[in-house]
């Protein structure tokens, strides 16, 4: 396994980046779009800086979507039509992967043979797809998972549905077929390694990065005025999917036992929800008001649709602090983003989380989800202004090691060591070196 820093000599000319479920050009926020919508727009336009030409090939889920769209100079939204065009959730994804390669397969046919040097496939289903484009055209596969099912299914939220033996499956045939591995952190790494038997000369670690352009520190006071929260307010921020997986409910609970032990906190006290349903969430979208109520903090708990980047800064900006209690995350992007516009976060100690946010430092980190231990983590946020100060700028000068230009950078990387290996190729449920 490698943590990948510098560069080699070859880089790709043209990579196809598969994205099938979610599209780089949807809102991040809401439905399956997230961190990973992020993470490919960010990494795709700096390869493009990098001088590698980037196509996205992604599923149209409306029949006005463009068959291309530029992202960025460098970076095409391809729209590929796999079954209806809308109706489908990604659990439904699976059955319309045969028409997806086929539309991907036919583009390249388009082209004079070499069209593309490499594939790089984000999720489990896109490396479905991935594997095979990457074979019949005699390229590198390179694949970044974001979120793993055993993972998934070891830290389930109460009432979360577990994920599928099918992707389980699946992801095991995507890591035996691919190249290399790109890894968020080494902690992923070592569990692409324990559950699904990947290869040491296959795993490389990249850390994601923060657009430090849009997300950096700013007047609080002015963030405050533009989304109309009180200048005295202890804001305590959830931004992101609105699932079990995400945890807003143990913000929720937190801040019920955070008022019950110190009720003069309610006076000034704003819990800002910014996101939308997503994933198992969709079944029971107003779940989280109704907890609400049942809490008794309808006062300080205020919902929020999704936002573009820029207003989320502000957000940020706006906010006492960030807070993550999710049960899983692969990194954790928002926790970066936060801390670059000087922000501390409060997270759970899952995932990436741990290398996104310095305990102690740029925030504080929870073992566990009991709302007590959430409360106790929260309080000092909410009633030391020096303690969030000093974090906060602790949070900013952390969060500026995380530049995207050097997660391009490491990725190119990954894409050159590739370009010198033998392909790996897939032949029945076996894998064997061409």
């Amino acid at each position: 396994m490698q943590t990948l820093v510098g560069g080699r000599s070859r880089r790709p000319r043209r990579i196809a980046m598969l994205s099938v479920h979610t599209s780089p050009l949807h809102q991040p926020g809401t439905g399956d779009a997230g961190g990973m919508n992020v993470y490919i727009v960010e990494l795709a336009k700096r390869l493009a800086e990098l001088n590698i030409e980037v196509e996205v090939f992604t599923r149209a889920v409306c029949s006005d979507d463009a068959p291309t769209v530029e992202l960025a100079p460098g970076v095409l939204v391809r729209h590929v039509t796999a079954g209806p065009y809308e109706g489908l959730i990604k659990e439904d994804l699976p059955a319309q992967l045969c028409a997806f390669t086929h539309g991907v397969l036919r583009t390249e046919a388009g082209h004079r043979p070499g069209h593309y040097d490499l594939v790089h496939s984000h999720y489990w289903l896109s490396g479905q797809v991935g594997w095979l484009a990457a074979q019949r055209w005699g390229v590198p596969l390179v694949h970044t998972m974001h979120t793993m099912a055993k993972v998934k299914n070891a830290a389930l939220a109460e009432g979360d549905s577990p994920e599928p033996p099918a992707r389980v499956i699946g992801e095991t045939q995507v890591v035996e077929a691919a190249d290399r591995l790109i890894a968020n952190t080494a902690e992923e790494a070592a569990e692409l390694a324990l559950h699904y038997a990947a290869r040491p000369d296959q795993l490389a670690v990249v850390h994601p990065g923060v657009n430090l352009d849009v997300f950096r520190p700013g007047d609080q006071r002015a963030a405050r005025s533009r989304l109309g929260l009180p200048q005295d307010a202890a804001v305590l921020l959830f931004a992101g999917r609105i699932q079990p997986l995400k945890a807003p409910d143990v913000l929720l609970r937190a801040v019920a036992v955070l008022l019950d032990r110190e009720p003069g906190l309610r006076e000034r006290l704003v819990v800002p929800i910014v996101g939308g349903p997503s994933g198992s969430g969709l079944a029971k979208p107003e779940s989280l008001h109704k907890l609400a109520a049942e809490l008794g903090i309808t006062d300080v708990v205020r919902f929020h649709p999704p936002v573009g980047q820029d207003r989320l800064a502000d957000w940020y900006r706006a906010a006492t602090a960030l807070v993550m209690p999710s049960y899983s995350e692969s990194f954790g992007l928002v926790a970066l983003e936060a801390q670059a516009c000087g922000t501390p976060v409060v997270a759970a100690a899952v995932g990436g989380l741990p290398v996104a946010v310095r305990d102690g430092v740029t925030g504080t980190l929870v073992a566990g989800h009991d709302p007590g231990d959430w409360a106790r983590a929260l309080k000092p946020y909410a009633t030391e202004p020096g303690l969030v100060r000093d974090r906060g700028r602790a949070a900013a000068r952390h969060a500026a090691e995380f530049g995207w230009g050097a997660a391009a950078a490491g990725t190119a990387e990954v894409y050159a060591g590739s370009l010198g290996r033998p392909a790996a190729r897939l032949t029945g449920s076996r894998l064997r070196l061409a």
